[in-house]
């Protein structure tokens, strides 16, 4: 069995089926909840527990998979290319809702660190929490936080955000289509964004040109505290 889980194709399989398995059942139940990553994940780890697979083993083959995150993360740009125009026409309305976005973000956060008295390695890793991974993992990193911490933060955030965005922006009916793209993108990043895009393509293109905006604005933000 080592010979297997210790090939780089063993941890791309898992992840693959894991994934499938949640596409599945979201098709199946129709709900937001059953998110196909928030399913995946217990289901690889349920896997790796069962089987007493090392973590090293799995990553030979989850590093690869992690190398396509900044490859879909710049995809997104063909559907902001397309949305151009609503984009120019709006640019401030855009900036400032990421810069909200951002704020409110970064100030609820370092606000429960406090009230929960967190320690500073703790409070650095949780700050970038709505930004993409790449951008959150530097800023962590910078700040004395610890990645991993950070990752497992982003991507609960992300699947949160896909989740129980749609929801929520029909409880405060939010209807315009740029709008719930810029507030999906600001607070959920890249998961976010995969949500978005099934709800419109302005939606979409939106949420993308959030994920960059709001990376920058957040960096800038963190640095400054």
């Amino acid at each position: 069995m080592s010979v297997v889980t210790q090939s780089p194709l063993f941890g791309i399989a898992l992840t693959v089926a894991a994934y499938a398995i949640g596409l599945w059942v979201n098709r199946k139940t129709g709900l937001s909840i059953a998110n196909p990553n928030l399913i995946a994940i217990p289901l690889v780890i349920l896997c790796l527990v069962l089987t007493g697979t090392p973590l090293e083993d799995y990553q030979r083959g989850g590093e690869m998979i992690n190398m396509l995150l900044g490859p879909a993360t710049a995809a997104l740009a063909l559907s902001i290319y397309r949305q151009r125009e609503i984009l120019r026409e709006n640019f401030l309305p855009v900036i400032l809702g990421c810069l909200a976005g951002c704020c409110a973000s970064v100030a609820s956060t370092l606000a429960l660190c406090r009230v929960f008295h967190l320690d500073e390695a703790l409070t650095a890793s949780l700050l970038p929490k709505s930004v993409t991974t790449p951008i959150a993992v530097e800023l962590s990193t910078q700040g004395g936080g610890i990645a991993a911490v950070t990752i497992v933060v982003v991507i609960f955030t992300g699947i949160a955000g896909a989740a129980f965005a749609p929801g929520l922006l029909r409880l405060m009916g939010i209807t315009d289509p740029m709008a719930q793209g810029v507030a999906i993108g600001t607070a959920s990043h890249g998961v976010g964004t995969a949500r978005a895009l099934e709800l419109g393509k302005v939606q979409g293109a939106m949420s993308g040109v959030a994920i960059g905006v709001s990376g920058i604005i957040t960096v800038l933000l963190i640095t400054f505290l």
